[in-house]
């Protein structure tokens, strides 16, 4: 048998692992849920895009390519021709002025890392700092 202090430290190290747990999964999750309620109507559920009128980001040389410019986008929108894959496309994109620099980390890193991307994920920090020259920092 266990002395009882032991069995109290193996059951406060399980409801503490329990609610860690919890905390990073929706963390974890937040980028698909802002994906979903930014993106997927234009970029699509799979981040397919819409033939030739709205860009992929699945499978996207622009995602790779473009690594210092994509906080700006998503915080300030884009118009004007841009090349994806080989394909041009000249719609406007809006922009997201609401989220801020952790949640354009968390939306820009599920983006990097799905559908046939597998680029570097971006840090809080290094967001705020690409987000700079565009005047788009909120520092949080």
């Amino acid at each position: 048998m266990l002395p009882l202090r032991t069995c109290l430290q193996a059951v406060a190290v399980l409801l503490a692992a329990l609610c860690l747990a919890g905390c990073f999964s929706n963390r974890q999750n937040e980028g698909a849920k802002l994906y979903q309620s930014h993106c997927a109507s234009c970029h699509g559920e799979q981040g397919e895009g819409l033939r030739r009128l709205i860009p992929p980001v699945a499978a996207s040389d622009y995602v790779t390519r473009h690594r210092a410019t994509l906080p700006c986008l998503v915080r300030q929108g884009q118009r004007g021709p841009v090349v994806i894959n080989g394909v041009e496309y000249n719609q406007v994109m809006p922009g997201h002025p609401d989220l801020t620099d952790s949640q354009i980390a968390n939306l820009l890193n599920f983006v990097q890392q799905n559908w046939g991307n597998h680029n570097e994920p971006y840090t809080i920090r290094e967001v705020s700092e690409l987000l700079a020259p565009c005047n788009g920092s909120d520092g949080q």
